[in-house]
């Protein structure tokens, strides 16, 4: 079972909008539960981190219901999908706080995911993060790098060096820390032709698995979990 919650510089989109992500789960035998949040910068951070956790918990008691078995969930996501979805996995406290329980918790994609905000930032970016953060607020509170705990679940990272929105030294920070405080991390480089950030984190599921390698390490690494 694949929880995928949709990037959008966190001011855009919605589960709606990545209809196509969940055709190309289901073509590969997957089911997929699509998660949305308010969007800044009329909701300020923590409110995505808050929905998101509150669609995990009413999807897996949806699912309880109707009898679908939801025993190994994929938590994925690109971009400020990436960003939500890794500190529903790997934040105690927010878990703590929204009261996520990660045990059925398998895996954690993050495509193109800004996992840390004291790297170089691009304009747009930085634009981007003041319009999700309100005035004053401290951003170590809301960044995964510095909120990542030591949980079971292993993640795989996958990250252009050609993104023109995050440098991809962001993603190997954040690698950097897993692996030293004994999370299983594996850093992807995509190496497709289409390796800018919007067309690797969502545009490769309107590809196939043999036109896309990060679309296929994407599914592979699910298979060999």
């Amino acid at each position: 079972m694949i929880f995928w919650i949709h990037g959008g510089g966190w001011n855009a989109g919605s589960p709606d909008f990545f209809d196509f992500v969940g055709q190309c789960a289901a073509a590969q035998g997957y089911r997929l539960v699509s998660i949305g949040y308010r969007l800044s910068p009329r909701y300020k951070y923590p409110c995505q981190l808050r929905d998101v956790c509150a669609g995990y918990n009413a999807a897996r008691r949806f699912l309880y219901r109707m009898g679908i078995p939801a025993k190994r969930i994929v938590v994925a996501g690109p971009s400020a999908g990436a960003h939500l979805a890794s500190i529903l996995c790997y934040c105690t406290k927010a878990q703590e706080i929204y009261h996520v329980d990660i045990s059925p918790i398998i895996g954690f994609i993050g495509t193109g995911g800004p996992y840390c905000f004291n790297e170089h930032h691009s304009l747009p970016l930085s634009l981007l993060l003041r319009q999700l953060f309100r005035e004053g607020y401290d951003r170590r509170n809301g960044e995964p790098l510095t909120l990542m705990q030591r949980t079971h679940i292993p993640m795989l990272l996958i990250q252009s060096r050609h993104d023109g929105l995050l440098p991809y030294a962001c993603a190997e920070s954040f690698a950097r820390k897993a692996k030293a405080i004994g999370n299983r991390c594996e850093l992807y480089s995509v190496t497709d032709r289409k390796d800018t950030h919007s067309w690797y984190t969502a545009g490769m599921f309107l590809e196939t698995r043999e036109t896309n390698q990060g679309l296929d390490k994407f599914f592979s690494w699910i298979e060999a979990l």
